[in-house]
Formats: structure tokens, sequence, C-alpha cells
């Protein structure tokens, strides 16, 4: 039998094989039993029954997968919030910037004098994605 990848899975279905592994193992299967029935790799089923002998089915859960939510930011929640304050109230020509609207380029010069950050122009693209702002054509 083909192994399956456990990576292309989603969660509930890595949750369920894993859940069925744990019955096939109860009932006396032997482990390369359980590969073949499975269809898991050896290390997977091995994995699984260790998790339930030491957590019990709540080891078995998969956890969240990926990098959390806002990490790699530069900025401080304190410091996000004061560049998109200082954005929405004022204009480059009265912090002394040297642009007549704001842009990623003047909006970088602000965090770099503000909070002493240099972030790079498609960083700095990102963080006014996240926080709203698009791209406006300036009335002639």
């Amino acid at each position: 039998m083909e192994k399956d990848d456990a990576r292309k899975q989603t969660r509930e279905v890595l949750h369920e094989r894993r859940k069925q592994v744990i019955r096939m193992h109860r009932k006396g299967m032997p482990v390369m039993q359980i590969v073949e029935h499975s269809g898991l790799s050896w290390y997977a089923v091995n994995t699984a029954i260790k998790q339930y002998s030491t957590a019990g089915l709540s080891g078995l859960k998969p956890a969240v997968r990926g990098k959390k939510q806002g990490s790699g930011r530069m900025l401080s929640e304190a410091q996000e919030a004061t560049v998109r304050q200082t954005i929405c109230d004022k204009r480059p020509e009265q912090l002394k910037i040297e642009f007549a609207l704001w842009n990623r380029a003047a909006v970088m010069q602000l965090i770099e004098r503000e909070c002493g950050v240099k972030l790079s122009v498609r960083g700095v693209g990102n963080y006014l994605g996240r926080w709203g702002f698009t791209p406006q054509k300036p009335i002639k």
C-alpha cells in the first residue's frame, strides 16, 4: 500500500487516523500490520502509540502548524498604533518629511525616525496593507 504524506492532510483527518491506529493497537494488532492497514509510516504509528500512552487521547491531537500569528514583526503594537495615528492625523510636510503625500518611502522614514527601526520598502508595504491603507491615485 502506498504511504500517504501526513503533512498534506488536514488536522481533523490526521486526528482520525491516529485514533484508528490506537483502536487497532488496543485490539492487539502488531505495529507492522497497523502500518499496512492504515497507510501511515512505521514512525507515525509508533509516535501515535507513544503519545497515547503518555497523554491519552488529548496527546493525539495534532498541533497547529506554521508560524504564530504576528511573529517576525519588527514594530511593537504600541509603535504600530503610534505610526497609524500619525499617518491619519498629519501630512508628511508637517513632520518635516520631504514628501507631499504618504507613500511607502515616507512611512519608512517616519518609522525610522519615530521608532528607530529600519524597514525595507516591502516591509512597510506589508504593514500598510495590514493596517488597511490602500494605494490611492492623487488628484491632479
